[in-house]
């Protein structure tokens, strides 16, 4: 579970979060704290370098530690890990579609939030029907959507119709009026003399 923060990761440097994490992991699976030449060791550095962090991170008050034991540090309570967000997910590498490659785990986190910040407010829709299957978007996936009332020729756009229905195409503007262009195939493409776009598409999400 997530822990309460009132601190932000800016009074952090990138190496400074890193032993927190480490110390954090190591911590819940074995049970114990890590010592100092165990950090040492993870990190390629000295004894003298990782007294160096862990007196930085308590006199920022993230730590804690017992003088004259070797697994006595304990982390705060308030700490705002950044991959404990309810919104990201553990990135543990890269992985090949086409010929294999070698997976490599690496720390990192995806976060969502991040994927998708833009100038706008975002929305999410959920996809029902398949008439935008050729741009790999299909019956049930979610579309982030960025809140905005134009929209480039071309852009996937959630746009109202005059009759107060809604739908997901591409827009082109084109003499005869605005086109809605599916794509799939089987759907013929939408011609009105004009349209109120809600928004555009700016991400996919699937659940399988």
């Amino acid at each position: 579970m997530a822990r309460r923060s009132t601190r932000t990761r800016s009074s952090l440097t990138p190496k400074q979060l890193r032993v927190l994490i480490f110390i954090r992991d190591f911590s819940s699976a074995r049970g114990y704290a890590p010592t100092m030449q165990e950090l040492a060791d993870e990190f390629g550095v000295s004894k003298v370098t990782v007294f160096e962090h862990i007196a930085a991170l308590q006199k920022k008050g993230y730590l804690k530690r017992s003088r004259h034991k070797a697994r006595s540090l304990r982390l705060s309570d308030d700490i705002d890990f950044p991959d404990e967000k309810s919104t990201c997910l553990p990135l543990v590498g890269t992985i090949a579609a086409g010929q294999p490659i070698e997976a490599i785990e690496e720390r990192e986190v995806l976060d969502l939030e991040d994927m998708f910040v833009t100038p706008h407010e975002t929305f999410v829709l959920q996809v029902r029907g398949d008439s935008m299957v050729e741009d790999n978007i299909c019956d049930g996936d979610f579309v982030v959507v960025e809140k905005r009332d134009t929209a480039a020729d071309g852009e996937t756009v959630v746009a109202l119709l005059d009759d107060g229905e809604a739908t997901l195409k591409r827009i082109y503007r084109e003499r005869q009026g605005v086109r809605l262009q599916p794509a799939n195939p089987n759907y013929k493409p939408i011609v009105v003399q004009d349209v109120r776009v809600q928004g555009v598409v700016v991400g996919v999400v699937r659940r399988y």
